[in-house]
């Protein structure tokens, strides 16, 4: 078969991206604050536009075929957007997991027919993450057959992220501002970041990392929230990609979770109540009537048995912390 008769344009493909950008009136009332709101993708991630976006470029230098196995390696939303593009297409899709996985991204990555395997030998740095990657070529050697997606160099990865940046231009109808990311392979970033340079754009873009990452930092520690942060250097980072960088405290992604659920009733991922987070830090010495824009990144619905589990956060943030949060109130 050819690979011509690949579909990545119409059916569930045709649903990703183009999505809204709202106005989230409760956050302030000295800016105008807007959600970039990723988390209504197809696979409720914006993982979703670099997994087509990585795949369709595959596909065009022909290095996917019908017989092609798809591996990545993930802690949850890419896994989950090569699961939903490799259904639709066809392919086998091998995920390679850690123990700080959620449960529930395994779950839907399996009913979306990918394979999952999980690591539990931490790396040099107390992460899984280079395990992970030496678990992905172990399974390259022995299939002559597969593709990895290397979401972490890719160049495919910021690339597609140029659209992502001009349908917020185009759906604001100028430049924001300022233009809130946050972290983990820092494609999103950099590929937003290139779209602002590359058109002369004015918005300051600030980078949303986790401290204990290493994107930014060199001191790492224990991390429990998923898909934010990572244990080694981004390869897409330049120089000019970000215009402030912002380090996130895991208790703030959480506070910054809950303050977006209760005040603009949007149930979203640890990364994005990071984003939330570094934007009420920075918010005093953003002029008034700025325009703001915040890249909500994921759905709630897969932290439920950790960032919205009561269980989980009284076991390793304190009671006090989770009393906190219940009165947290508009």
């Amino acid at each position: 078969m050819s690979n011509t008769n690949f579909d990545i344009s119409e059916g569930i493909f045709g649903q990703i991206g183009n999505t809204p950008l709202v106005r989230l009136s409760h956050l302030s009332e000295k800016h105008q604050v807007f959600g970039k709101l990723e988390h209504l993708n197809p696979g409720g991630s914006i993982k979703d536009r670099t997994a087509k976006g990585i795949l369709r470029d595959a596909i065009q230098r022909g290095k996917i075929t019908h017989n092609t196995t798809v591996v990545e390696s993930t802690s949850g939303n890419m896994g989950i957007g090569l699961a939903v593009s490799c259904q639709a297409i066809g392919l086998p899709f091998l995920a390679i997991v850690d123990p700080f996985v959620n449960r529930e991204n395994i779950r839907i990555m399996e009913l979306y027919g990918a394979k999952v395997i999980e690591v539990t030998e931490k790396d040099e740095f107390g992460s899984y993450l280079n395990t992970r990657i030496a678990t992905v070529k172990q399974f390259l050697a022995q299939d002559p057959n597969a593709f990895w997606t290397e979401q972490y160099s890719n160049p495919a990865n910021p690339k597609t992220h140029h659209s992502t940046m001009e349908e917020v231009v185009t759906q604001l109808g100028r430049w924001p501002d300022y233009l809130f990311i946050a972290t983990s392979t820092c494609g999103t970033l950099t590929g937003m970041s290139e779209f602002v340079k590359q058109n002369f754009g004015s918005t300051k873009v600030i980078a949303v990392d986790a401290k204990g990452s290493l994107i930014f930092s060199d001191c790492p520690s224990t991390r429990r929230i998923p898909g934010f942060g990572a244990a080694r250097k981004s390869q897409f980072l330049k120089p000019d990609s970000a215009d402030e960088v912002i380090l996130i405290e895991e208790k703030d992604s959480i506070r910054g979770a809950y303050t977006l659920l209760k005040k603009e009733a949007i149930l979203a991922g640890g990364s994005t109540g990071a984003v939330v987070s570094a934007y009420a830090s920075m918010a005093d010495n953003i002029p008034t009537n700025s325009d703001v824009v915040l890249m909500i990144n994921d759905r709630g619905e897969r932290y439920m048995e950790s960032i919205y589990s009561q269980k989980w956060i009284a076991e390793y943030y304190g009671e006090e912390f989770l009393h906190e949060l219940n009165k947290t109130k508009l």
